[in-house]
């Protein structure tokens, strides 16, 4: 959907010379992905950005947008087919919201009635009552509103492509999170291609099917975020990324990828002699016991019990906590050192018992892409 083939940006400085902003960029977005732009300042992440919407003219290279050489395109038809989102929003202060929204719509043409029944329902994907927020104007608004508005404003026209340049970088975190969480929601729907720019390793973590890094103008690796935490390409990605990137992979792996499954579980009114049966049988120190439709209810450990008769009703534990299945893997080892605790019970929204999570099995899935490739260099070197 977006295509850079070797493209360039050089700046003439005052004195005659020159500075490349971008050096040779290519790579290719596929249709219905997010891809963040990502380096230190100065690297060329929104230089190359604003050349794929023409705000930035292009020194050399070529760019293609839906399949179209965008060289053969009208620059204002080309931007107003592609959505675009900045960090200071840019929302109009003397026009409604409903109007923000309906800028590109209403310069396209369309009907009024098409428009802003369109506003209203893109209100609706991040969390805003259209019966509130339609007829407000932007001082109305906190900033973490007005930032969604500029989100869907850009969404407005249905564009297969977005541009967004650090749109959640001016916002709290708390906030930052909660519009991040809708705007995955939301792409999750839409399927829009996205190009993004970030400054934050830990944004591009969470929000990216690619990242691309850049360092002097110069794009150093573009890979999935799994395979870019687990496989710098070189010493400067490592040093970017930082010494805790075995850590940050925790965010990309859910609960329910890691958890056991077998879902192993007692009732109040069993026998002890039964739980005791059911751990050996299967090995584990601890087993569940769930209510009547299944939800848990608490725990026993084998220990406990060994020489103990009677109904488990009579000596189980409450659970410490639990972790929800799509949880991701970060909020489950973080659970576990509060409660000070080497496993955790798994449940979905509803409560039901799913299974059980260790620090064992998550040590062994973020080592698996390790393992994996130290086999693959071996195997190499053997064939050498």
């Amino acid at each position: 959907m977006i295509k850079l083939e070797k493209l360039s940006k050089v700046f003439e400085t005052p004195g005659g010379g020159s500075v490349i902003a971008a050096d040779q960029v290519s790579m290719e977005v596929p249709e219905g992905e997010i891809c963040v732009l990502l380096g230190p300042s100065g690297c060329g992440k929104t230089t190359t950005l604003k050349m794929i919407n023409g705000l930035i003219q292009k020194t050399s290279g070529k760019i293609w947008v839906a399949g179209c050489d965008t060289d053969e395109q009208d620059p204002v038809q080309l931007r107003r087919s592609i959505g675009y989102v900045i960090q200071q929003i840019g929302l109009f202060p003397n026009m409604t919201i409903e109007d923000n929204i309906c800028v590109v719509p209403d310069l396209l043409g369309w009907d009024k009635t098409k428009s802003r029944r369109r506003a209203g329902e893109l209100l609706e994907l991040v969390n805003l009552d259209p019966g509130i927020f339609l007829k407000r104007y932007p001082k109305e608004l906190s900033g973490g509103q007005q930032q969604r508005v500029g989100v869907i404003r850009a969404l407005a026209a249905d564009p297969p492509v977005l541009l967004m340049d650090e749109p959640f970088g001016a916002i709290d975190p708390i906030n930052r999170a909660v519009i991040q969480d809708e705007f995955l929601k939301m792409q999750t729907e839409l399927r829009k291609t996205i190009a993004f720019v970030s400054h934050d390793i830990d944004e591009a973590i969470k929000m990216a099917d690619k990242i691309a890094i850049f360092k002097d103008g110069v794009l150093e690796q573009y890979d999935s975020p799994d395979d870019l935490l687990a496989r710098p390409a070189n010493d400067f990605i490592a040093s970017f990324l930082g010494q805790d990137r075995t850590l940050k992979r925790l965010s990309l792996l859910q609960v329910q990828d890691v958890m056991f499954g077998d879902q192993v579980r007692v009732m109040a009114r069993d026998d002890l002699e039964k739980a005791r049966g059911l751990m050996r049988e299967v090995g584990h120190k601890n087993i569940v016991m769930v209510g009547p439709r299944g939800r848990a209810r608490g725990y026993l450990h084998l220990n406990d019990i060994l020489d103990s008769t009677g109904k488990v009703e009579e000596h189980y534990q409450g659970l410490p906590a639990t972790v929800n299945i799509r949880d991701d893997l970060r909020s489950a080892v973080s659970k576990m050192f509060r409660h000070d605790t080497t496993w955790l019970v798994c449940v979905d929204d509803e409560g039901f018992f799913k299974g059980s999570i260790t620090q064992r099995a998550i040590s062994h899935a973020l080592g698996a892409t390790y393992r994996d490739s130290d086999v693959a260099t071996g195997a190499a070197a053997e064939a050498l």
